[in-house]
């Protein structure tokens, strides 16, 4: 089922009024992310607001997930003892069957779920479409109840839940962004079509075409009548009759989409109606008989090829690739403002868990590069959707932080000044700020930071000594010294800080850095000021302030390699078990929990978040260093669908052995390589501006595999809505078109009057000097010109037609569904299901698994052939 995104707070209030002290725990499942754990911190305020009691279990893969339905959630069913009770997944199991996995659907029970409703909130896509329309115990079967949609509870309707129905009897409970009621109807048609056919034995023989079955009926309607008397076949008969066929039979295989859930026991209700297929033949049936209906074989062909239809569609679905919606965060914040408990800590955690999105790649295609254009003033994450909720983010921070009125002072961000202190000590606002591209810049000095931005790494370079040069030359054209730019941010110059954004937009487009900040024109002073760019900053008193891209990066690093480490001495050795031993899975899962617990506790404690600036720090350097090594030596390949790296030799190379840190490095790699490729080709990504995507691999060598990711190449959903200023361009040279196209064609048309009229009045003096035979003769070969003349212009009409026909083609191309997303997931299980290669598919990342040693080039060369970006 799913809960549309109107009625997001239907089911928190009825467990606030249905909650007591005696009631068993909501249980919390987390992914060991930071926008999951953001939506864990505003979930667990409100729920201890409302005196609810509640478990926490931080989940860091499928095998997690399926040890905490055995051992949490399957003994809260009524049916095994337990109680009943709330399950809430963030960022877990949006895109599996739950009730299967959590163990709540077993195989043969007609009771199901009981009592055990879990709530999904999730930003992976593609949903489950069992999870989404289905998931919810079926009604008892009666006489009148036969099919799956009649024994769908009271108050849903098509898997949509509505206002009257009413919570408690259990069931999996998905909260929709608005993707699923805006983009999913011809799926939710596809799958309420299959879960509603009767059982039926799928061979795999053609089934030809619907003429087909047109004209057998129409063959069998033209044979003799009925006579009088003979008795009918019933529906047995030709069942019979089939069985006697010698045709080899098999069971229908399971495809990689998920197949709906069936009632049992149920067939074509029509065709069980004694009066329509009464055999008695003591009856004397009518002197006409009615023409006879399609056979046996028609039906089961026509049923088996709108079987066959449906599942088409679903399949398609999912092999549409990996993509990513609205940020849980964002969800949990909506639901918070529904409830009227919005306030600044809650609005921070909301602004975190967005930031972290961008952090970490996660855009409509996938994880990719960031989609960033030379010439577009906006750019960003998750296309016009994420414009919208930053937009709407700033909206609230207005809100719920007015401007000071009365003291007579500057702010320094409406100066163009990046705060960096609180206005007072007991000040904890959230305010806008105009944020450069750097990294940590509150943290590290100037220079640091601008060596270990991402951005400034793939534009300026800076893996090459010419690179360097360019770094240094741009400080040095905004007039700071090397010494001055190495001194802590904080304790800079007050005349440089002012100038530097300045500086920045003066020299920035000299280096192809138009999007390092924000624009002047963003500075809008009343509340309807858009600010583009703008970033987000918070004050803790006089302890620290930290912009919330500042705290996603320590808390991801607080996750991906823990709390007090500076050096890669202080990593815990990985376990030396075999990859297929279940303790392996579990000392991992051992290893990572701790660490959600440190940067659960970063978000609300700032001491915490601070003693993890050190570890933030070490690891964008280690990210930098492998980065620029990899670049330099040119240990980049170029296979047949991807670019291919290794990290195996770097003194940081245990470091990548989280998923977290290795997607950054390839991130990082990858936004480098995309800007190499625009150069190369004009300013347009390969792949029809899909980029071209990238594999990296890290070795563990202390469990014998490698940890593989990959990641699309900056092209996809995004850039179609990003370049505004792309998109005008675009509109002006298609109206400059047609203005020189209607301009050529009133030349040709003013050429054909002219010319019409000379021979007018050549055919007028001719006429005067020659016969009436003559003259006519003369009006044919006229006639017989203006048509050419005419056929002329037609002709170059119709080319430019054709132009503007290959131009609508080109757009619909671009706009076709799927184009550009993550197709790595799939490509993933096509290289298991066809290979023997031993991979292990765990994360919630579909596009990061673990590959044996010794098989990865075999798994690799058979990648190589994939289609891996869609």
């Amino acid at each position: 089922m799913y809960l549309p995104r109107q009625l997001i707070s239907k089911l928190y209030l009825h467990l606030q009024n249905t909650r007591h002290p005696l009631s068993p725990p909501v249980l919390i499942l987390v992914a060991l992310e930071t926008d999951a754990l953001c939506a864990c911190r505003i979930l667990t305020q409100l729920l201890k607001h409302d005196y609810i009691p509640h478990k926490i279990q931080p989940v860091a893969g499928y095998s997690d997930l399926e040890r905490a339905g055995t051992e949490l959630v399957s003994p809260m069913m009524e049916t095994r003892g337990g109680a009943g009770g709330v399950v809430v997944c963030l960022g877990v199991g949006g895109m599996v069957d739950l009730g299967t996995v959590l163990g709540l659907e077993p195989e043969g029970e007609e009771n199901t779920f009981g009592g055990v409703e879990v709530w999904v909130i999730d930003s992976h896509r593609p949903w489950n479409l069992g999870n989404v329309f289905g998931g919810f115990p079926l009604e008892p079967e009666t006489q009148e109840a036969r099919t799956f949609s009649a024994r769908t509870p009271v108050g849903v309707n098509g898997g949509r839940i509505e206002r009257a129905y009413k919570p408690g009897k259990g069931g999996i409970i998905v909260m929709d962004d608005g993707d699923i009621e805006d983009e999913l109807s011809k799926e939710r048609d596809a799958y309420l079509a299959l879960v509603d056919m009767p059982e039926i034995v799928d061979d795999g023989r053609d089934l030809g075409d619907s003429d087909e079955d047109e004209s057998e009926a129409e063959e069998e309607a033209g044979d003799t009548s009925l006579v009088a008397g003979r008795k009918r076949k019933s529906w047995s008969d030709f069942d019979e009759d089939d069985d006697e066929d010698d045709r080899p039979r098999q069971r229908r295989r399971s495809n990689s989409v998920n197949s709906p859930r069936r009632p049992q026991h149920r067939g074509l209700i029509s065709l069980r109606d004694d009066a329509l297929f009464s055999s008695d033949a003591l009856e004397a049936p009518p002197a006409a008989q009615p023409p006879r209906g399609p056979s046996a074989n028609t039906l089961r062909r026509r049923l088996l090829r709108l079987r066959r239809e449906n599942e088409g569609v679903l399949r398609e679905y999912y092999r549409l690739g990996t993509s990513y919606s609205e940020p849980i965060s964002s969800m949990m914040y909506s639901l918070a403002s529904e409830l009227g408990r919005e306030d600044n800590d809650l609005l921070w955690l909301a602004i975190v868990g967005v930031t972290s999105m961008e952090l970490y790649g996660r855009s409509s295609a996938g994880i990719a590069v960031a989609a960033r254009r030379s010439d577009a003033r906006v750019s960003g994450w998750l296309g016009m959707r994420g414009a919208r909720i930053r937009q709407l983010l700033r909206d609230e921070v207005r809100r719920l932080n007015p401007p000071e009125i009365g003291n007579g002072r500057v702010l320094p961000e409406t100066t163009g000044i990046i705060p960096t202190t609180a206005r007072s000590p007991e000040d904890t606002s959230i305010r806008l700020s105009p944020e450069p591209k750097f990294l940590l810049i509150r943290h590290w000095s100037l220079y640091d930071s601008m060596l270990h931005s991402p951005y400034l790494f793939s534009r300026l370079k800076t893996w090459s000594e010419a690179g360097m040069k360019r770094l240094h030359k741009l400080l040095a054209k905004m007039g700071v010294s090397l010494v001055q730019c190495k001194q802590s941010y904080a304790h800079m110059d007050m005349m440089l800080k002012r100038e530097l954004r300045t500086k920045l937009l003066k020299y920035a487009s000299l280096y192809n850095l138009d999007e390092l900040v924000p624009t002047i024109d963003t500075d809008g002073k009343d509340r309807g000021g858009a600010k583009d760019g703008w970033g987000f900053v918070r004050s803790w008193g006089w302890r620290a302030t930290l912009s919330a891209q500042d705290v996603g990066v320590v808390v991801g690093a607080l996750l991906e390699v823990g709390k007090n480490t500076t050096s890669a001495d202080d990593l815990p050795a990985g376990p030396s078990q075999d990859l297929l031993d279940v303790e392996n899975n579990q000392s991992q899962s051992e290893e990572w929990i701790p660490r959600f617990w440190e940067a659960y506790d970063a978000l609300e404690d700032i001491e915490a978040l601070k003693a993890g600036l050190p570890t933030a720090q070490y690891l964008h350097k280690a990210i930098f260093t492998t980065g620029t090594t990899i670049l330099k030596k040119k240990q980049i390949s170029h296979l047949r669908a991807f670019r291919m790296c290794v990290v195996k030799d770097s003194p940081d190379a245990t470091l990548f052995n989280h998923p977290g840190a290795l997607t950054k490095l390839a991130l990082w790699i990858g936004e480098a390589l995309a800007e190499q490729e625009k150069e190369a080709t004009g300013g347009r990504l390969a792949h029809g501006g899909r980029g071209t995507p990238l594999v990296v691999a890290s070795l563990d060598d202390q469990r014998g595999v490698y940890v593989v990711v990959g990641t699309g190449g900056g092209g996809g959903p995004d850039t179609k809505f990003l370049d505004r200023e792309s998109a005008k361009k675009r509109a002006e040279e298609k109206e400059a078109k047609a203005k020189a196209k209607e301009m050529q064609r009133r030349i040709k048309e003013k050429i054909r009057a002219e010319k019409k009229e000379a021979k007018r009045k050549e055919k007028e003096e001719k006429k005067k000097a020659k016969s009436d035979a003559g003259g006519d003769e003369d009006e044919e070969e006229d006639n017989e010109e203006d048509s050419d003349d005419d056929s002329d212009l037609s002709d170059s009409d119709s080319d430019d037609d054709g132009e503007s026909d290959e131009d609508e083609d080109e757009l619909d191309q671009e706009l076709e569904r799927g184009y550009g997303l993550n197709k790595f997931g799939t490509a993933f299980q096509d290289v298991v299901a066809e290979t023997n290669a031993r991979v292990r598919i765990d994360s919630f990342e579909h596009c990061v698994v673990e590959v044996k040693k010794e098989d990865l080039s075999g798994f690799l060369e058979s990648l190589s052939m994939k289609v891996v970006i869609g």
